[in-house]
């Protein structure tokens, strides 16, 4: 399918690896040309440089951390005109609820809520000027369906949802189109770690690990960074233009609900 979209620009944050990596490459197979992002500067240059030589578009890399504001300076300084934002931001650490303090829950909305709705407000002027444009946002399946040992993450991207739910709302009718996008457990360094805690706390292997938690997946396997990456590009073409302030869970089937 043609998505409709070869020559666009697009800002895609966290895309040096993972799910941010997934939607950089499926949108550069569908010809849009890239500002990517990501904290660590070899692993950014590595995958900037693959994109380019696979698929020829025109990439650029900024070594920034997005939950800064001087670092949004710097990747709003490079990416210029935008058509395209992908808001990406690796969680806030795991824990109880007599854990965090005030500071914790600062930085997990600094990173989780504020920073995408700062991008969001940056971007979205010049996308209703031009009259188009797609901002995808990366949540958490927890959005739907809480995870208690991710209080942090829970509450940071629910105010998220929250902000898009009514913004989507207000822009949709200058062709400007605002969805999120609900991860649940897929392929990569974000579940190494997680079946690595598993391991070590019940004396098991990552394998087993792995299969345990696959086991609680009704798709019985993890997702891939791939056919995360597909729903974003779709959610970014042309023919997504009808679909506004939606929430869309790519979790294999393991949150149990109707609706």
């Amino acid at each position: 399918m043609d998505l409709g979209i070869k020559g666009k620009r697009a800002l895609v944050c966290a895309s040096s690896k993972g799910l941010g990596r997934g939607c950089a490459e499926a949108l550069a197979e569908a010809g849009v040309n890239l500002v990517l992002n990501g904290r660590g500067a070899e692993a950014l240059e590595a995958t900037a440089a693959h994109i380019r030589d696979t698929y020829g578009v025109e990439v650029t890399a900024v070594a920034a951390d997005v939950a800064t504001e001087a670092g949004r300076a710097a990747l709003l300084e490079a990416a210029g005109d935008l058509d395209i934002l992908v808001n990406n931001a690796g969680g806030p650490p795991p824990g109880v609820w007599s854990d965090w303090d005030r500071d914790d829950f600062i930085a997990a909305l600094d990173a989780n809520m504020l920073a995408p709705i700062a991008l969001m407000k940056a971007a979205l002027p010049g996308m209703i000027d031009q009259g188009w444009g797609r901002v995808v946002n990366i949540t958490s399946g927890s959005v739907k369906a809480p995870i208690p040992q991710l209080g942090l993450s829970n509450s940071a991207r629910a105010g998220l949802t929250g902000y898009v739910a009514g913004t989507a709302r207000q822009v949709a009718q200058h062709g400007v189109n605002i969805n999120n996008m609900l991860p649940g457990i897929h392929a990569t360094d974000r579940a190494v770690s997680l079946d690595t805690g598993v391991s070590n706390a019940q004396g098991i292997s990552m394998d087993q690990a792995k299969a345990q938690r696959e086991a609680t997946i009704p798709a019985r396997r993890y997702g891939t960074a791939a056919e995360f990456g597909a729903m974003c590009a779709f959610l970014c073409s042309q023919h997504a233009g009808f679909i506004v302030g939606q929430n869309i869970v790519l979790d294999g089937g393991a949150i149990n609900a109707t609706i």
